[in-house]
């Protein structure tokens, strides 16, 4: 499955795309100014993206390449 596959996945099943997940990364202080802060392990936010928006470990992953700024996404 493509990265862009897996963001497309996320959103039909959570309703939020890209900019959402950064967004809500900031606001649980995860991220500051688009950057994962230092401490942030990729655990920390996979186990949120898991328990809040039930996806799995391979999507969870892809959020966290997203936010990371390994991905990008069209």
């Amino acid at each position: 499955m493509s990265f862009q596959a897996y963001i497309d996945n996320i959103q039909a099943k959570t309703g939020k795309g890209p900019e959402d997940f950064k967004k809500l990364a900031e606001e649980k202080g995860f991220t500051l100014n688009g950057a994962i802060k230092p401490g942030v392990k990729a655990g920390d936010i996979t186990n949120w993206l898991k328990a809040d928006f039930e996806l799995g470990h391979g999507h969870a992953m892809a959020i966290y390449a997203l936010l990371k700024g390994d991905k990008t996404y069209q």
